[in-house]
C-alpha cells in the first residue's frame, strides 16, 4: 500500500551544486532581469507614449512586452533567490502559483506570435486593405483570445495536476516548477494526466504554427512577385524582426520537447529552460528595437524631449 502523506512543500534542485557558481549565476541573471525589465517595459511604455505607434502591429508588440515581462518574472526572482540564500524549498502554492503564470504567459506568447503573423500577412499581402482588415475591434478580440486560451490552459494543467497525489519524492528536479517535472513526482496514475498534456500542448503550438506557416508562405510568395526592388526591402524589414523572434521561440521550444526522457535529457531541459524562461524575453525588444525605424525614431524623440526640458 502506497505511503501517501499531505505535502506541503516542494524541493527545487536548482541549476548548480557548486557554492563557486553560485554567485556568478546570480550576477548573471540579475542583469538579464534587469535588461528584461527595462527592455519591456520601456518598450511597453514607448508605444504607449508615442501616437505614431498606434497601430495594430505595436499593439501586438506592446501586448508581447507585457507578456515576456510576466512570463519571465514567474520564474527569473524564484531563481535568483535560491541562488542567493540557498534554500530552494517553494511551498505546495508557490509551486502551483508559479507554474500556473509560466503555463499561461508561455501559451499566451505561443498565440501572440500567431497574431503577429497574421498581422504581417495583411501588411504585406493585402495593404490596400489592412485598415479595413486590422481593425481595433479585431486585433482586441485575437490579443483576448490569446489570453483566454492561455489562462484556459494553464488552469487545466494546475487542476489536473495538483488533484494528483504525491507520496514519497518531492524534490523536483528542475529550477522552478514546470509540468513534467512536478508530474512525475505523483504517485497516482498519470496516464489521462499526460495525454491532457500531449494534446493540449500540442494543439496549443501546431496550431500557432500553422497559422505562422501559412501566413509566411503567402508572405514570401507575395515579395517574390514584388517588381520594385525598394518594395522587396521594404517587405522583408517589416517581417524580419518578428521572423527573428519565432525562430528562436519556437527553436528552443522544440529542442526542449523533442529531447528522449532521461537524466541527461533532464539537464539538457534546464539549460534549455533557462534560454526559453530568461533569455529570449530579454532578446525580444532587443530584436524589434534594433531592427526598428519606428521604434529608434520614438526612442530618439523622447530621450531628446527630455534633454530639451
Amino acid at each position: 500500500m502506497e505511503n501517501r502523506t499531505e505535502v506541503t512543500e516542494f524541493l527545487l534542485l536548482g541549476l548548480t551544486d557548486d557554492p563557486h557558481l553560485r554567485l556568478p549565476l546570480f550576477i548573471t541573471f540579475l542583469l538579464i532581469y534587469t535588461l528584461t525589465v527595462a527592455g519591456n517595459l520601456g518598450m511597453l511604455l514607448l508605444i504607449l507614449l508615442d501616437p505614431r505607434l498606434h497601430t495594430p502591429m505595436y499593439f501586438f508588440l506592446g501586448n508581447l512586452s507585457l507578456v515576456d515581462f510576466c512570463y519571465s518574472s514567474a520564474v527569473n526572482p524564484t531563481v535568483m533567490a535560491g541562488l542567493l540564500t540557498r534554500d530552494q524549498v517553494i511551498s505546495y502554492n508557490a509551486c502551483a502559483t508559479q507554474l500556473f503564470y509560466f503555463v499561461a504567459f508561455g501559451t499566451v506568447e505561443n498565440f501572440l506570435l500567431a497574431t503577429m503573423a497574421y498581422d504581417r500577412y495583411a501588411a504585406v499581402c493585402k495593404p490596400l486593405h489592412y485598415t479595413i482588415t486590422m481593425t481595433t475591434r479585431v486585433c482586441a478580440f485575437m490579443v483576448t483570445a490569446s489570453y483566454i486560451c492561455g489562462f484556459l490552459t494553464a488552469s487545466i494543467h494546475v487542476g489536473d495536476i495538483f488533484s494528483l497525489s504525491f507520496c514519497n519524492s518531492t524534490v523536483v528536479h528542475h529550477f522552478f516548477c514546470d509540468v513534467p517535472a512536478v508530474m512525475v513526482l505523483s504517485c497516482s496514475d498519470r496516464h489521462i494526466s499526460e495525454l491532457i498534456l500531449f494534446y493540449l500542448d500540442s494543439f496549443n503550438i501546431y496550431f500557432a504554427l500553422l497559422v505562422i506557416l501559412i501566413s509566411y508562405v503567402f508572405i514570401f510568395v507575395t515579395i517574390l512577385r514584388m517588381p520594385s526592388g525598394t518594395r522587396y526591402r521594404k517587405a522583408l524589414s517589416t517581417c524580419a524582426s518578428h521572423f527573428t523572434a519565432i525562430c528562436i521561440f519556437y527553436g528552443t521550444v522544440i529542442f526542449m520537447y523533442l529531447q528522449p526522457s532521461s537524466h541527461h535529457a533532464m539537464d539538457t531541459a534546464k539549460i534549455s529552460s533557462v534560454f526559453y524562461t530568461m533569455v529570449i524575453p530579454m532578446l525580444n525588444p532587443l530584436v524589434y528595437s534594433l531592427r526598428n525605424k519606428e521604434v529608434r525614431r520614438a526612442f530618439t524623440k523622447i530621450i531628446l524631449w527630455k534633454y530639451d526640458q
